[in-house]
């Protein structure tokens, strides 16, 4: 068994890895200003962005939740690995050989490793055997749905025979059947006997966001299969359905760039619309569209909270004909609250899903399916108002009471006006009426307790609100800089410290030096200076932040990362002069603090009775006046 991995290789990796890249597989980012970055928080549910990330600097933190670390700590807690599997992921990326205490090769570090490369040799495996004789009637699907063997190709379509070859092929490679049931690609028999998961069936193979494959999806193809139409991978430690988006990894990119993402209901149809022009679908696996899978949505949209709904990005959901289809519309239109983006839904004319619309009528229909979308709240608008007959002042006002609480739920004001007179026209009513009913609809679904606003108003009376852009103060031991006061004394000393930890080469070493000199009001800044004081020999080495994050009390640590990734309050281009005018302000306060003291001192003296220690008192004030100068010529 190998040993740890060297300590000079984990550096190494970190400082050649921009965490920006990592956490952009998971989260939409955007600028932030002066090197930073910021997203939706992938480790709790949020409307507006509190994680920050400062690929410069290798550290990531939410001023929500307080999470935060380095890259491998993201990857940690992304994706469940330890921190040997994150060393050693990161480090095949960027192809570096990493090296063991040892000497030895890398260690196994679990099942999760070994049941995604267990399912990555199945994937081969079922990709080689679509050209095989028996998988003839596989290729005949595809066909019929349009499908080339170049798409059969980008997507890794695969063949399962029957006969037990896969676990056989699996097991020559050094895979135990007690791993591969685990992986869910073999299944075990009340007798103990062991059996391939997937048989004479089409596969697709269900990846994460950075293209590893998690479980499949298989597509019953023989008159004789008795079993369901699809089979997907069973719950294992690595596949989790409601927390999975078939098709994500080929949309990322584009979904991030458009802020669009189209939901469909099944693998074909991505397919039939990224082969369209599409490029922005995606499918659940096996399971209803629901709350973990909002969050990743949002995530990738970055589906920031905005009462402008038309300033954010869209989700527009595909539903069949079908009575499942229509449960499925319910389903979504119940969780539309969750957005802040705008939803919508495409239905195409004649019911056809996207597969079937690309075959009959061209992949210039499925891109029509997608840009005449209707708004989600039209959409149940008018379901609501279908099932009644509007022929009758009953079945009107029975419409009127069906189709108000929807009008009273569209967040975005000058557009619930809109539905107001839409549904007024649609029924043949005074918009008066209609604007009655959505108001009492209102009324009876508001919350207990203090309206938003209210609450928002109560929140900024406070003295302890927190600086701009960073979020609620997290509840979690130790300082915060959210809990910082707010007077100008502190946030200097809070943003000097910033630009230091950020960007020490900027202040450089005669500043820094300086700094690890003068008083620090602030106790909790104190302890960050006394830190930086005990390390500045290596502010400009790889690493500094955290090596100061290791310096101070272990309670103190968030805090140092906190420090580490918040927005400096400047322009990119205006950085270098900030972070040097910032340090001089905070010293030069502090020699003008040292300045008062000493006129005090004179005023108490008595010359002629200690006039050695007059004398000194004013070359003590001297001393620190040609500071100041120095100071601001220097600056």
């Amino acid at each position: 068994m190998a040993g740890l991995i060297k300590r000079s290789d984990i550096d190494e990796v970190r400082s050649r890895t921009n965490l920006a890249d990592i956490v952009g597989d998971y989260v939409t980012l955007k600028s932030a200003g002066s090197g930073s970055m910021k997203g939706l928080c992938p480790f709790h549910e949020e409307r507006s962005p509190s994680f920050h990330v400062r690929p410069q600097v290798g550290f990531y933190h939410c001023f929500g939740c307080g999470e935060g670390g380095d890259v491998y700590t993201f990857l940690q807690r992304m994706d469940h690995v330890s921190f040997s599997e994150a060393v050693e992921r990161l480090a095949g990326r960027i192809s570096y050989e990493l090296h063991y205490e040892d000497g030895g090769a890398a260690t196994d570090h679990g099942n999760r490793a070994r049941i995604l490369a267990a399912n990555q040799a199945a994937s081969e495996f079922f990709v080689a055997q679509l050209a095989s004789p028996e998988a003839a009637p596989g290729r005949s699907f595809l066909g019929e749905r349009g499908f080339d063997q170049s798409a059969a190709e980008r997507f890794g379509i695969g063949f399962a025979p029957r006969g037990g070859v896969l676990m056989k092929h699996l097991n020559k490679l050094g895979y135990s059947s007690e791993e591969l049931v685990v992986a869910g690609l073999i299944g075990k028999g009340e007798r103990g006997d062991y059996y391939d998961r997937f048989r004479g069936r089409l596969v697709w193979p269900i990846r994460d966001v950075t293209g590893q494959t998690l479980g499949f999806g298989a597509r019953r193809l023989l008159d004789d299969d008795k079993g369901p139409k699809y089979l997907n991978t069973p719950e294992t430690p690595v596949y989790h359905k409601s927390q999975v988006l078939y098709g994500l990894d080929l949309a990322k990119k584009d979904i991030s760039r458009g802020k669009q993402i189209v939901v469909v209901e099944g693998y074909t149809d991505v397919m039939a619309c990224h082969l369209a022009g599409v490029t922005t679908a995606v499918a659940t696996c096996g399971t209803a569209f629901g709350v973990d899978h909002i969050k990743i949505v949002r995530r990738m949209i970055g589906d920031y909270d905005n009462a402008d709904t038309t300033a954010t990005g869209e989700v527009i959901f595909t539903f069949d004909p079908d009575e499942a289809g229509q449960k499925a519309a319910n389903r979504a239109f119940a969780e539309e609250h969750r957005f802040a983006a705008q939803t919508f839904v495409a239905v195409a004319p004649d019911g056809l899903d996207p597969c079937d619309l690309r075959l009959k009528k061209g992949d210039g229909a499925v891109r029509r399916l997608v840009t005449t979308r209707k708004p989600m709240f039209e959409f149940k608008i008018r379901r609501e108002l279908a099932v009644h007959d509007l022929e009758t002042v009953e079945g009107r006002v029975a419409a009127l009471r069906a189709a108000a609480p929807v009008v009273a739920g569209i967040r975005d004001s000058a557009l619930g006006i809109g539905y107001v007179r839409s549904v007024a026209g649609w029924l043949g009513m005074e918009p008066t009426e209609v604007q009655n009913a959505v108001t009492a609809a209102k009324r009876t679904a508001a919350p207990s307790g203090p309206p938003k606003a209210q609450q928002q108003s109560q929140s900024e009376s406070s003295s302890q609100r927190p600086p701009e852009g960073f979020g609620e103060a997290p509840a979690q031991p130790g300082p915060s800089i959210m809990s910082l006061k707010v007077d100008a004394i502190t946030r200097l000393e809070r943003d000097t410290l910033m630009a230091v930890l950020q960007h020490p080469d900027v202040v450089g070493a005669e500043l820094m030096g300086k700094l690890t000199q003068i008083s620090i009001a602030e106790p909790s800044l104190a302890v960050v200076r006394d830190a930086i004081a005990s390390l500045v020999d290596r502010a400009l080495e790889p690493g500094w932040a955290s090596a100061v994050a290791d310096e101070v009390p272990s309670s103190f640590s968030t805090f140092v990362k906190q420090l580490s990734v918040a927005p400096i309050p400047e322009r990119e281009e205006r950085i270098p002069v900030y972070c040097v005018q910032v340090t001089t302000d905070l010293i030069e306060r502090d020699l003008l603090r040292q300045k008062r003291e000493l006129l005090g001192v004179l005023q108490r003296m008595d010359r002629e009775s200690d006039p050695e220690r007059y004398v000194q008192t004013q070359r003590d004030l001297m001393r620190i006046e040609a500071e100041r100068r120095a100071l601001r010529e220097e600056g």
